[in-house]
């Protein structure tokens, strides 16, 4: 059992990947941790997300009292600042690095900041090991499909994320530097899917940029699967991509929308946006096999690379162009993930009538 009395560190741990991280852990699914510490800079999320394990509904400063003797921890702190990322992460065995500055356009009007946050933040975790004797075991950097062949200042940033966290593996021998690497998470917050659900509310029009835009489909679950097998399974310096159906956003809409009569409106890309997200690209496709529900990718640096790899190598690109869903496939699976919209819900049209 991989978590069992580890004192894992969740860095953005606020977030939706984090908070669904700690709801997984605390089944004890694949052990029970000794301690989970959730670091972030911002004390309003932490305090609810407190009383949410705390089961209170209403609370006043009281609840941060025995925090450090609490089983979820948290503490504040700036993954940008070396002294405090030292001080959450030192009694730590596991860290999973989910703080990061994710939206697209953010980056790119305010790209010093994304850098500050993605490169320079696990830099710092990198260093407080490497230069305090730490004795961290594991560190998942958790990246994006943006990172492969960036055009944006997210995925320059996180790319770059990657192979600090991979180099790591040389100046750091005692700890495995791994990473995981998925695209946009289903109804996680800034995420399409609520986007279109509060359109759809309004009576649209519901807004498309293509029509040709393709998604990987993955719940926050399913993001959660994939850091856990990444700890279980991966080498050190090595990439965890998972194998996930996709569809085109225009039918994703379409699905959501169902028998409404609201109309569909194409605005365009974004500064930044890609067509089709790509997980992994025809340079890294030779350091790549199949494992299990999973693409393992080889780090890029011969040292740290295993001897040989395990079975044939992939062909070619693996982007969301490549596994797309037909529509009633698609219509499936988003109502096996509970996403579609009850056909109770009215909109403004709908009232009219």
């Amino acid at each position: 059992m991989i978590f069992s009395d580890q004192c894992i560190l969740i860095t953005g741990g606020t977030g939706s990947l984090g908070k669904t991280l700690v709801r997984r852990l605390l089944t004890g699914e694949l052990g029970r941790p000794r301690k989970i510490i959730i670091f972030s800079r911002d004390e309003a999320k932490q305090h609810y997300m407190r009383m949410e394990y705390q089961e209170r509904a209403v609370a006043t400063d009281e609840v941060i009292y025995h925090n450090f003797e609490e089983l979820v921890e948290f503490r504040i702190g700036d993954i940008r600042d070396y002294f405090s990322v030292v001080s959450a992460i030192k009694t730590a065995d596991i860290v999973i690095n989910a703080a990061a500055l994710k939206q697209v356009p953010t980056c790119e009007y305010f790209p010093y900041e994304a850098v500050q946050t993605n490169i320079t933040g696990p830099e710092n975790i990198v260093r407080a090991i490497r230069q305090n004797g730490l004795q961290v075991k594991t560190v998942v950097g958790v990246s994006t499909d943006k990172a492969c062949k960036p055009v944006n200042v997210m995925g320059m940033t996180k790319a770059l994320q990657e192979r600090i966290f991979l180099s790591a593996n040389i100046s750091c021998q005692d700890a495995r530097f791994i990473c995981v690497r998925y695209g946009n998470v289903l109804a996680s917050r800034g995420s399409v899917i609520p986007l279109f659900h509060e359109q759809i509310k309004a009576g649209g029009p519901v807004t498309i940029t293509t029509e040709d835009m393709t998604r990987f489909l993955l719940s926050l679950n399913d993001a959660v699967d994939v850091i856990f097998a990444a700890v279980r399974d991966a080498r050190r310096g090595e990439t965890y991509v998972p194998r996930a159906p996709s569809a085109r956003m225009i039918d994703v809409a379409k699905v959501l929308i169902g028998g409404r009569d609201i109309p569909i409106k194409i605005v365009g890309i974004r500064p930044g946006e890609k067509i089709h997200e790509i997980l992994i690209s025809e340079e890294e496709a030779f350091r790549t096999v199949a494992r299990g529900r999973y693409y393992s990718m080889e780090s890029i640096l011969p040292e740290v690379a295993g001897p040989v790899m395990e079975g044939p190598t992939l062909e070619g690109e693996y982007s969301s162009n490549s596994c797309v869903l037909p529509y009633e496939k698609l219509a499936e699976f988003l109502e096996d993930h509970n996403l579609l919209l009850p056909e109770s819900v009215e909109t403004p049209l709908e009232l009219l009538r």
